[in-house]
């Protein structure tokens, strides 16, 4: 029986997807028909912000910039799984205290600061801290920049009148579903990375991969200090 090879994605097919959830970089956050559909309904409305949450997630550009820059040389699953986790804890921890415990911050800051997590990460895949000499904990920085995208989540929501009745398990029912969309696009984005590593063309593409990642970053802080400074 004949063997099947994977068909590899060039690095600018790669390049073309990043650049799809880059584009959406100014509508990012609530979409207005969900905000409106949040702060006129009252009591526990568990699906309905399960879809939200995932839909969030799926169409959050800054979120998946991250987590392509966090798995993009890991290869052994159990380090994906480890390295995710770690993600989704501190990214629920703060969406979940940011609005059940009403604790704010700049949204603007915030997310300047989810960008230069993307660069971060970024610099780091180029090999840029190792030639400077300087040694992070990966994990430590992926739980760290995971409580970041989870207070960036939590700003925007507390944007929003949100009727106290059945605000908690209304924003539980939420959290899972980011957590559940994360798992999904993890799940496309490790299928590209499984078969663009198969071809010659992962390693020589990996550097103009990681520079784009770095240079939607820079583009995403420099969006959100614009908009600190002139706010």
């Amino acid at each position: 029986m004949r063997q099947l090879r994977a068909l590899p994605i060039s690095c600018s097919t790669f390049l073309a997807l990043l650049s799809l959830a880059a584009s959406a970089a100014f509508a990012h956050g609530v979409a207005e028909s969900d905000a409106a559909y949040i702060q006129s309904v009252a009591g526990v409305h568990f699906f309905p912000y399960l879809y939200l949450g995932a839909k969030h997630m799926f169409t959050g550009y800054d979120h998946l910039l991250f987590l392509a820059g966090v798995i993009f040389f890991l290869y052994r699953l159990r380090d994906v799984a480890i390295y995710v986790s770690l993600f989704a804890l501190g990214h629920s921890l703060t969406l979940l205290l940011g609005v059940l415990g009403g604790i704010r911050a700049n949204a603007y800051l915030v997310d300047a600061l989810i960008g230069f997590s993307v660069v971060y990460k970024a610099f780091d895949n180029l090999g840029g801290f190792a030639r400077l000499g300087v040694y992070i904990n990966n994990k430590a920085e992926v739980f760290v920049f995971g409580l970041a995208h989870g207070f960036g989540l939590s700003t925007k929501l507390q944007d929003y009148t949100l009727s106290p009745d059945g605000l908690v398990p209304n924003i539980l029912a939420f959290n899972i579903g980011v957590e559940l969309g994360q798992l999904a696009a993890l799940a496309l984005m490790l299928l590209a990375f499984q078969y663009w590593r198969q071809s010659p063309s992962f390693l020589r593409g990996a550097f103009a991969s990681n520079v784009f990642i770095m240079s939607c970053g820079f583009l995403l802080m420099a969006y959100q200090l614009t908009g600190y400074f002139l706010s």
